[in-house]
């Protein structure tokens, strides 16, 4: 399994999210304006970094070169070349720069304005002498109990991959060493096979975030045991909505990876169509796993309402006892309280002492009796 999204940070509370603030983060559009023509390069997203950063891999199985480079001119070069290719662009707003690639490589419009809409449902679409792929890759930030959703788009040719994410810092770097040491058959296969390497390692560290999300669950569950607090109900609601997230971004590959592993893409070939098959399974456990927790969330939200309830049930019993004892001793109370001239009892030395110890015994007798009985 590759390992996750280096990014995810250490355990704490969640913090309660305006449902504005979820619909955002569900929505599957941009914003732009209606009437714009198709195509209409328009950065909808977030902007999460200052600038642009380009680096590309190119290689073959005899060499490797890496760089991070600041000119298209240097990409266009390399990509060019009988070599395999691979670039990644960091940063989604500067559709000037989004629009040449598109330009230069003949991609088509509705391509480049699907990679500057960081909100797309993940696809794939065959266009003849490319696909364009989009993929969730997701991490989980432990402190506040929620999951970043982050659009990764990936066109592939022939002989180049172009990879395009909102920000730096993902979960490739298992594939870059990989490039880098020549291990495995990477470096002799075609750019459908590099492509697989990328989906697949996105798909992989969805098992990490899952097991953080259950860890999470897990003392979730433990808390509500103990105490069936309100901050745990509140806690029960974020994760439901962040596995809401999750559901959203993993429940398309099922149909994405299907379409490429059976050969409706025809730059797929048919020793990667095997493992996108085995990548197709993955995902697959991953959406179950999802539907487990999201049953899991439920159980606990149920067991929350059944503690609250038991616990206010164990107050009203003693309520009850108590108010069922004291019913009778105010009954006694009131009435040698009243303003009576002729009440015999009065009158007895003893009498005072006697009532006392009757109610006394009353009050014991009954203790005794609702313990017999089981009720306390």
């Amino acid at each position: 399994m590759t390992a996750s999204d280096s990014r995810t940070p250490g355990k704490s509370r969640a913090r309660r999210q305006p449902l504005g603030s979820l619909f955002r983060r569900l929505s599957v559009h941009g914003h732009k304006a209606p009437g714009s023509p198709p195509g209409t390069l328009l950065h909808t997203g977030e902007r999460k970094v200052e600038s642009v950063r380009i680096r590309f891999i190119d290689y073959d199985p005899d060499q490797l070169r890496e760089e991070t480079i600041d000119h298209l001119d240097e990409c266009f070069v390399v990509a060019d070349a009988p070599t395999i290719t691979w670039v990644n662009i960091d940063g989604l707003h500067d559709t000037e720069l989004i629009g040449r690639i598109g330009e230069r490589f003949g991609f088509h419009h509705l391509v480049m304005e699907d990679i500057v809409s960081p909100r797309q449902r993940p696809k794939v679409e065959d266009h003849g002498t490319y696909f364009f792929v989009t993929v969730r890759m997701l991490s989980f930030d432990g402190e506040t109990e929620s999951i970043t959703a982050e659009q990764v788009s990936i066109i592939v040719g022939d002989r180049f991959v172009f990879s395009f994410q909102e920000r730096p810092g993902d979960v490739f770097d298992p594939v870059r060493e990989r490039l880098r040491h020549g291990k495995g058959r990477l470096r002799s296969r075609r750019a459908d096979y590099l492509a697989y390497t990328l989906i697949d390692a996105i798909v992989d560290s969805y098992f990490r975030i899952l097991e953080e999300v259950g860890d999470h669950i897990e003392a979730l569950e433990e808390e509500v045991m103990a105490s069936a607090s309100v901050g745990a109900m509140q806690r029960i609601h974020g994760l439901k909505r962040e596995t809401l997230i999750l559901r959203r971004s993993v429940w398309p590959l099922r149909e994405l990876l299907g379409e490429m592993y059976r050969g409706e893409v025809p730059l797929v070939g048919e020793e990667t169509q095997v493992h996108l098959r085995d990548v197709h399974d993955h995902a697959i456990h991953v959406i179950d796993t999802v539907e487990t927790l999201r049953e899991v969330l439920s159980s606990t939200m149920d067991l929350h309402v059944s503690m609250v309830s038991n616990r206010m049930n164990e107050v009203m019993k003693v309520l009850t006892i108590i108010a069922t004892i004291f019913i009778p001793l105010s009954f006694f109370a009131g009435v040698y309280g009243m303003n009576f001239e002729y009440m015999p009892e009065l009158g007895m030395r003893w009498a005072y002492p006697t009532l006392l110890a009757a109610m006394g015994t009353m009050a014991v007798g009954m203790l005794w009796y609702f313990r017999k009985q089981g009720w306390f």
